[in-house]
């Protein structure tokens, strides 16, 4: 579903990527490991559109998202990709449901049908209770659950996540690690984790390590 090659990233004099690459199958589950600085959210960065390689070229099912300018790149973006971040992002003045609704109204997704599935993923995820608490009112597990929700409501092709247990404690960890697998058996997008989090890393179906900007291995 996805190609990457010959990935390049430079800042400044620092060449950060040099030179990889990565296949990704439909509804497969990938972890990225690494010492801070192998360039792996860089990497992450660069395969969800949010920043453009130096060189070399990503692909989703045969179109070079590389050549796309930048409002076809954002319209393409929010279709077919998800993101879950190491802090969720969610916008303190809306409602639990209201955030999980903002990529959908982007999208030009009536309201109605918008708040319908909404409340489906957050009901699967367990959080129908709290449709209307704002994200202070949450706790933190419950925080990285609406973000979830939020990344799922386009129905992406592939989810991508950085760090996304950093901030959670023992409990709250061994449940999102259960439910990325959980989204993949109900949702089946591709799954791709940057994480310093072994246990959750050796859960995929591939792990695969960076070192200093290149792949050591799968």
């Amino acid at each position: 579903m996805i190609i990457a090659k010959n990935i390049t990233k430079s800042y400044g004099d620092l060449q950060v990527l040099k030179g990889i690459g990565l296949t990704l199958e439909k509804g497969e589950i990938i972890s990225i490991v690494g010492p801070s600085g192998a360039g792996k959210t860089t990497f992450l960065q660069i395969l969800g559109t949010l920043s453009r390689p130096d060189s070399g070229e990503v692909l989703y099912d045969k179109v070079n998202i590389s050549k796309l300018k930048d409002r076809q790149l954002a319209s393409f973006r929010n279709q077919n990709i998800g993101f879950v971040f190491q802090f969720h992002h969610l916008l303190p003045e809306f409602t639990a449901l209201e955030n999980v609704c903002i990529p959908a109204f982007i999208n030009k997704i009536p309201k109605a049908q918008a708040e319908e599935k909404a409340k489906e993923i957050l009901d699967f995820l367990k959080l129908s209770h709290r449709l209307e608490h704002k994200p202070k009112e949450l706790s933190g597990g419950e925080q990285q659950r609406v973000a979830v929700a939020r990344a799922l409501i386009n129905d992406p092709k592939v989810i991508f996540a950085d760090e996304p247990s950093g901030n959670l404690d023992t409990q709250n960890k061994k449940e999102l690690h259960e439910l990325f697998f959980s989204l993949r058996k109900k949702y089946n997008p591709a799954i791709v984790i940057v994480t310093h989090d072994i246990e959750l890393a050796d859960t995929a179906d591939r792990k695969l390590t960076m070192k200093d900007g290149f792949f050591t291995g799968n």
